[in-house]
């Protein structure tokens, strides 16, 4: 904002002065020399340091900065500052440091501040300050959380790591193993300290990993791979064998977990476990499954098939706590190792029936799992799960004299069923196994993992709240400041230096509100709530626009604009037209923005390619711009990513432009790519996917009512006869809402009104049960006036009720089923109908008497002046408590409509809304309530409407769209 063009002085310090009480924040100025003098601080900043006037506050602080900051604090600040100063040139320094307020109370703050050299007053500092002890101290809590969870799994894991930032490869090494040295003679905890990831993981895998794994574990552990698994899983686990220092090899295991990190970063837990008794338990398995199936086919050649499979299960049966022999087809088994911990046990040769013994054996297993045991051990499904797998496993738990312990019931066939003429399996190994230590672990781990995404999820909640909070916040003051900018650029004795400022004041203003803007759309991509909605669309319509906005950009910056069809584009595709719009301006706007005069920026359209009703179109931008660094390039999609932070004030940009364009991108089934070079300019290919339509564009069409364009509500309670209308309205074009009920349709058609975004068209259904078609549309009439056309739909003729349904507000009846053709027919008509009637619905605003609800007072003087163009007489009320005496005061009819602020001291809008609506008088049903808030979240309008109030319109409030309210609901 301050840059070296900005010469602070007399007059231009006054011009500050006025512009910092309008602040949200705290702004101050002090010289650079010395203990630093406060030349100029604003309210806000006397409101931190708990401070009621100025005299105060030089009293707290010697009006010095130095007296500002905590004297712990000073010596790095004040080491911060000469550094700046060295540097000499327009970058802002940001800090934080602890105040002492007033009170004696310690805060903490954020100070970005920014350098630069005065005439007046040599060296100077311009401070923004604002108070963030709460984010400081849950930033501090998160941290102290996250750091006792991963000491908790610390004590799991032979080594552990963690990956702080997977953008950046920044690791911690938590738990290091310093008993193992390395090839080199180095501790493995030593020889990590200071490396990157992917330097630490290379090392790492050339100093302990086996020779056959190190090509394999090289390209699985990459930072790209692992996170890309943990996209959709909580846990992703890699296997390997590992060279010990006595030269010897051990199975060990890699397990990674996604957390998050500070900033929404992405990090990485990695677990280093031995495993290898395990791992070797399993191959023996594997080995001996693979020696039983060599002897079952030496049995068969040498038809030695009962001796040979005795051989076999006796040699397996050392891994089992039980091993059986059993023939299916007789219910006959054989024991070849049996359990002595158990009373009923089976002598080793004893023969026995397999159902009777295993189903008097469920009773030791715990109720939950007994149903599923039982039905694993029947004959049946034991043919049908080993017809496609080799072996079979049901992990339980078994409770005997109140111990509890996890085992696992393994079957593999004796012989696989392809192997046999009939492909049966009719004899089966059966051998139970404990795991329950390792059963144990696994459910430690998970619940630990599952805490952390609790405190993850939770924090995610929280910052969609804040940045909610933050809209409604920034939104009220620059409500004032767009408002106040407008009616002053009205006043036609304006001189032209004046003029100029105040347009930079409204641009500002505007590309704040863009900053906003482009804040949530980055709140709604991180939570997942961003959607493509799929419309037919004018694709020369939308270039029209994008073309006429840039080629404006570019004329006043004088730069030469070209756009060029490479081949055929159709006229209409299916797609979401406002999301390619913002593309394209995105891309456009910033190829604008970073190229200096003189300068090209060309845009190229073509399609790509067509398969079945897709099209692929190919978007491309160039421009001769400062171009990017091949460094920077992989960082131009992530969130607040700048090149170089100096050009955030020299070019107003956010670095949040490309991240959403990206998503955009990926929403349409596409891909974005960027080629740049330092000085010479920066191309980006685009290819979206849209739906191919029929459409043609046609003469004069521009008069025609296009269906894309249309808001459109089905009210039936047969469901499949909304999906038909659904799918037959799309197939044209038309995207609609749809109602069950009656009343469900009226509570819809209420939120579209009140928001001043009212439904074009209204298909009821005759027959509802409950409320019918007829008394739907008559309770929709009472609402919407005739601003919306009402179709009624029927499966019968509709003579007998046309007299009742046209005074009941009906416009057309169309038969079922439905057809886009006759609905756009009827439609047509009864829009050129209402045209005729829509110049005597208006009423006259002249002379009108509003009452105003608001406490701000800038906002109260803007809506009044905005009034005021209409010559309506206006009565203003400081809060929501005044405006329900001030009504109750007058005369019935008294006011027109009443306009009302939602968040006021004393009484808010809502619960005066409430107050008005409860007087017994003739006027408190009837007379027009308008929201005027900041709040423009549908669940707000909804509140609204159920107080009682007939409007919503969002802050800042466009004088046509207050007008047009007010012609459409004073009676």
């Amino acid at each position: 904002m301050f840059g070296k063009k900005f010469e602070l002085n007399d007059v231009t310090l006054s011009l500050i002065e006025e512009f910092g009480k309008h602040m949200p924040g705290g702004f101050f100025i002090y010289k650079a020399e010395g203990d630093g003098e406060i030349l100029y601080a604003n309210r806000a900043v006397f409101d931190i340091m708990g401070c009621s006037d100025p005299e105060e506050f030089k009293i707290l602080t010697g009006n010095t900065f130095k007296g500002m900051v905590h004297p712990e604090d000073y010596e790095d600040i004040y080491s911060s500052i000469k550094d700046q100063i060295g540097e000499q040139d327009d970058s802002v320094d940001y800090v934080e440091y602890r105040i002492i307020r007033r009170d004696g109370s310690v805060r903490w703050v954020d100070d970005y501040g920014q350098y630069t050299e005065t005439d007046a007053y040599g060296g100077i500092f311009y401070v923004f300050i604002s108070d963030i002890t709460e984010k400081h101290e849950q930033m501090q809590s998160d941290m102290a959380v996250r750091q006792a969870v991963i000491e908790a799994l610390s004590e799991v894991y032979h080594t552990m790591w963690l990956i702080n930032d997977v953008e950046t490869e920044t690791f911690s090494l938590y738990r290091g193993d310093t008993t193992f040295a390395t090839v080199h003679a180095a501790p493995i905890k030593d020889a990590l300290n200071h490396l990157k990831y992917s330097q630490a993981k290379e090392f790492y895998i050339k100093t302990t990993v086996a020779p056959c794994d190190q090509e394999r574990l090289s390209k699985e552990l990459t930072l790209t791979n692992i996170a890309e698994k943990l996209k959709n899983k909580s846990q992703y686990n890699v296997n390997y064998l590992r060279v010990m220092n006595d030269g010897s090899e051990r199975y060990f295991r890699i397990e990674f977990a996604r957390v998050n990190m500070p900033g929404g970063k992405m990090g990485i837990v990695c677990g280093f476990k031995d495993i290898d008794e395990d791992m070797r338990a399993e191959l023996k398995v594997q080995q001996m499954l693979e020696e039983r199936i060599r002897l079952q086919e030496d049995l068969i050649r040498q038809q030695q098939a009962a001796e040979q499979q005795a051989k076999m299960i006796t040699a397996m049966a050392s891994d089992y706590r039980c091993v059986y022999y059993v023939t299916l087809d007789d219910d006959e088994g054989v024991c070849y190792r049996t359990d002595h911990t158990f009373e009923d046990f089976l002598e080793l040769g004893e023969r026995f029936s397999f159902s009777e013994a295993f189903t008097h054996y469920s009773e030791f297993v715990a109720e939950p799992y007994r149903e599923g045991f039982l039905e694993f051990i029947k004959p049946e499904n034991i043919r049908a799960a080993l017809a496609k797998e080799l072996m079979i496993t049901y992990r339980y738990l078994r409770v005997k004299d109140g111990v509890e312990k996890y085992e696992m019931l393994r079957m593999a066939g004796v012989r696989r069923p392809e192997d046999r003429d009939d492909h049966v399996v009719h004899a089966v190994g059966v051998g139970f196994t404990d795991i329950d230590q390792e059963m144990r672990e696994s459910m430690a781990r998970n619940m630990t993992l599952s805490e952390a995404l609790k405190v993850a999820e939770a924090a995610n909640r929280a910052k969609t709240a804040f940045l909610s909070n933050m809209s409604h916040e920034i939104r009220t003051p620059m409500n004032a400041i767009i408002g106040l900018d407008s009616i002053a650029l009205n006043n036609p004795d304006l001189s032209e230096e004046t003029r100029t400022q105040l347009e930079k004041i409204g641009d500002s203003a505007q590309h704040l509100l863009g900053i906003i803007n482009d804040i949530l759309d980055m709140s709604r991509i991180e939570s997942g709530r961003m959607t493509i909605h799929n419309e037919e669309f004018s694709f020369a319509k939308v270039l029209e626009q994008v073309n006429t906005m840039i080629q404006g950009q570019c004329r006043d910056k004088g730069l030469e604009y070209e756009c060029h069809i490479n081949g055929h584009v159709s006229d209409y595709y299916i797609g979401d037209d406002m999301k390619i719009r913002q593309i394209m301006l995105n891309i456009l706007g910033n190829a604008v923005k970073f190229t200096p005069e003189g300068g090209k920026v060309t845009f190229l359209v073509e399609e790509a390619a067509r398969y079945d009703d897709k099209v692929t179109l190919k978007f491309t931008f160039k421009d001769t711009g400062i171009g990017m660094s091949p460094e920077y390039l992989p960082k131009l999609f992530d969130a607040f990513s700048q090149e170089d932070f100096s050009t955030t004030s020299k070019y107003g940009s956010t670095g949040l432009g490309m991240p959403i364009t990206k998503n955009m991108v990926e929403l349409m089934n596409g891909s974005i790519e960027v080629e740049s070079e330092k000085g010479v300019g920066t191309t980006f290919t685009v290819v979206i996917t849209l739906t191919e339509s029929d459409r043609k564009a046609e003469e004069g069409e521009k008069k025609i009512l296009h269906p894309h364009e249309m808001s459109v509500l089905v009210i039936d309670d047969d469901p499949i006869a909304c999906e038909h209308a659904k799918l037959v309205l799309g197939q044209a074009g038309i995207s609609c809402d749809s109602a069950l009920t009656g009343a469900e349709g009226i509570e819809m058609v209420k939120l579209r009104h009140a928001r001043v975004e009212p439904y074009n068209l209204i298909l009821v259904d005759w027959k509802m049960p409950g409320m019918d078609g007829i008394e739907t549309t008559r309770k929709i009439r009472e609402i919407v006036g005739h601003e919306s056309a009402i179709i009624t739909l029927t499966s019968y003729s509709w003579d007998g009720i046309v007299d009742e349904a046209k005074e009941a507000g009906v416009d057309a009846f169309v038969p079922k089923p439905l057809f886009a053709a006759t609905v756009m027919d009827e439609f047509r008509e009864a829009f050129r109908k209402k045209g005729e009637m829509s110049h005597h619905d208006m009423v006259e605003l002249k002379g009108r008497r509003i009452l105003l609800a608001e406490d701000v007072d800038i906002n109260a003087e803007i809506i009044m002046m905005i009034l005021s163009m209409k010559e309506i007489e206006v009565d203003r009320a400081e809060n929501g408590k005044i405006a329900v005496d001030k009504f109750a005061s007058h005369e019935s009819g008294y006011y027109d409509a009443i306009l009302m602020d939602m968040r006021m001291p004393v009484m808010d809008g809502l619960e005066a809304t409430r107050a008005i609506r409860e007087m017994e008088r003739d006027d408190a049903q009837s007379i027009p309530i308008i929201a005027l808030t900041a709040n423009a979240f549908d669940e707000d309008v909804q509140r609204s409407m159920q107080a009682g109030l007939n409007a919503h319109l969002s802050k800042p409030v466009e004088p046509d769209n207050l007008f047009e309210t007010l012609e459409n609901l004073i009676k």
